[in-house]
């Protein structure tokens, strides 16, 4: 019989399968529910940094109406105003907690350093075994240098860090201009690990009402390719953990992603797809290919097939279709 435990974030967890960060781990009954699918830990349906920061440049303009423009003043009524709106958060992640006995990852979607990282210390006091800084930031500035959005991403998570004693993980974006020394450079802030990728809202054109809208909201199967491709590239060459997401709907992506070198899988999609149910398809999946290449446990293939082990690292480099284009299939 296949063994699925493993570590999260440096967290003993049942199974490599997280439930990543959404609407569905947004309250304590669908968390139940995930864990008794067989979620290895949750990760909270992220609390945005604009809630806090227009929240807090609400209140100082009214006191500067006032005319009260006394330091300690103002830091008084920020720390209340935070206490207010995490207040729902907080809760959150006290009767998830108490209902389940799986790691509680608190989420913080993120775009600037700014002041607002002291409030992480308030998800630690409530119980969090870990933070997620899922950071979304879009380097489409036609002016502003590819290092100007890497140094915020890294004061982000510098400032952060030094609030908390839980466990620390960076959910970052491709759209970095060199991503690899950037994975470096965040594995270098001694982050527990670092998640590959977080998905961005996707614009799409109605030609025929000549509007923008939405595009596809959720991933489907073929999408995980380019995170397995930087998985396989990067776990090994860091001390930290890498953990895959985008595209993982089935439990064969899940071994793959594994076998590539991530320390755990995040799981949306296929949960809005297909229902909660689909946790515990995944789950047989992946321990059913286990046993028929005769593995007890996921060290036991984890890392085999990375950019360090593999018997043809270059295919991990290779970015051209050469064979196709030149009217040949690939092998």
């Amino acid at each position: 019989m296949t063994d699925l435990s493993t570590y999260y974030m440096g967290l003993p967890v049942p199974s490599p399968i997280i439930a990543a960060s959404s609407t569905l781990t947004s309250s304590p009954v669908c968390i139940a529910e995930l864990a008794r699918n067989g979620a290895g830990a949750v990760v909270l349906n992220s609390l945005f940094e604009e809630e806090i920061v227009v929240e807090l440049n609400r209140r100082k303009e009214s006191l500067n109406a006032l005319n009260i423009n006394h330091p300690e003043v103002l830091e008084f009524y920020e720390k209340l105003d935070v206490d207010e709106i995490l207040n729902d958060y907080l809760k959150l992640i006290f009767e998830a907690k108490k209902s389940v006995d799986i790691p509680i990852i608190a989420s913080i979607n993120c775009v600037s350093p700014g002041k607002w990282h002291y409030f992480a210390k308030y998800l630690q006091e409530a119980g969090a075994d870990g933070l997620e800084l899922n950071i979304f930031t879009l380097p489409a500035d036609m002016e502003t240098s590819g290092q100007v959005y890497e140094e915020a991403a890294l004061e982000i998570i510098r400032n952060t860090m030094a609030e908390l004693n839980i466990p620390v993980c960076v959910k970052i974006s491709p759209y970095y201009s060199g991503l690899g020394n950037m994975i470096s450079q965040i594995d270098s802030l001694g982050v527990k690990g670092i998640t590959l990728f977080n998905r961005f809202f996707k614009p799409d054109l109605n030609l025929d009402e000549m509007t923008i809208g939405a595009g596809p909201v959720y991933t489907d199967p073929s999408e995980y390719l380019n995170t397995l491709r930087w998985v396989g590239l990067v776990a090994g060459k860091v001390e930290c953990d890498i953990y895959a997401s985008g595209g993982i709907h089935d439990g064969l992506t899940a071994a793959k992603m594994l076998a590539a070198g991530a320390q755990g899988v995040q799981v949306a999609s296929a949960m809005y797809r297909n229902g909660l149910s689909c946790l515990p398809e995944i789950i047989k999946g992946l321990s059913n290919w286990m046993e028929s290449k005769g593995f007890e446990g996921i060290n036991d293939f984890r890392g085999m097939l990375s950019h360090n082990k593999i018997n043809n690292p270059a295919a991990y480099m290779r970015v051209q279709f050469l064979k196709t284009f030149a009217g040949k299939a690939e092998k």
